[in-house]
């Protein structure tokens, strides 16, 4: 948090009680303005932001953490706790993970959420939105043309987070970001290897301006189709990706039993 954060929060009303506080820290939680790991100004600060006497700033932090949103490290601060992870509780998420099946389902799922996501956002993005979409594409852009990988792939959630936001629905804006997240983890598929498949990098990029272009020019049904096959892409590059590593480990084999068989010859 830096001092533009001194805007994030405002007095609350004349009768000043802790509830008040909690409901404001609380709306900045769920329309994802304050995010998971997120620090807290200082207490003087806050306090001062709220225009709340200490105590009850600390009574009102109590209670949030109480609801399990906000987590308090001794010496380190106030910190938005994670929340987003919750969504997929760690046992289904390694469940999943080790199931390769689930990745189509993965796929499919995140395909309708995509489509009306990108749907909303069309209908819905403020200038504000669209200037954050605009200035990620750049990022994605530069990435490419670079040829720096990591940055495309941070570009990429970026983008889709971008895209969530600026749905305005707080609900799939949460369950987007929980699966943005087990997709940064790795958890369904290798994204770096969908990446490295020939053309794949260029297709994406043009994918994801699409879907900006269809969102900036407020077409709904453009950017539901943009997103929807998007998604489509990423699940045939998804399939062959796992058929090349499949090939590729059979092959492997074949010559690990190959040269084994004529080592046994030769004696």
């Amino acid at each position: 948090m830096d001092e533009s954060d001194e805007t994030l929060f405002s007095g609350v009303s004349h009768s000043r009680t802790a509830d008040e506080v909690v409901q404001q820290i609380e709306l900045l939680i769920l329309d994802g303005v304050l995010r998971d790991g997120d620090r807290l100004p200082g207490e003087r600060e806050l306090a001062q932001s709220l225009e709340v006497s200490r105590p009850i700033l600390r009574d009102a932090l109590k209670e949030l953490e109480n609801r399990g949103l906000l987590v308090s490290h001794h010496g380190g601060g106030t910190f938005v706790a994670d929340i987003i992870g919750q969504v997929f509780s760690q046992p289904i998420t390694d469940l999943i993970s080790r199931h390769a099946r689930a990745t189509r389902d993965y796929l499919e799922y995140r395909r309708e959420l995509e489509g009306l996501t990108a749907e909303l956002a069309a209908q819905r993005a403020t200038a504000t939105d669209k200037a954050l979409l605009s200035r990620i594409i750049a990022d994605m852009r530069r990435a490419h043309d670079e040829s720096q990988a990591e940055d495309e792939l941070s570009a990429d959630v970026d983008f889709h987070n971008a895209v969530g936001e600026a749905a305005h629905n707080i609900i799939l804006l949460h369950t987007m970001r929980a699966c943005y997240r087990l997709l940064s983890e790795g958890i369904f598929f290798n994204r770096k290897a969908v990446f490295s498949l020939p053309n794949a990098r260029e297709q994406l990029l043009e994918q994801h301006v699409a879907i900006h272009d269809a969102i900036l020019a407020g077409d709904p049904a453009s950017a539901k189709a943009a997103a929807q096959a998007h998604i489509d892409f990423v699940m045939r590059a998804a399939d062959e990706s796992a058929r090349a590593n499949e090939w590729g480990r059979i092959a492997k084999l074949r010559s690990i039993r190959r040269d084994g068989g004529r080592g046994g010859r030769s004696r």
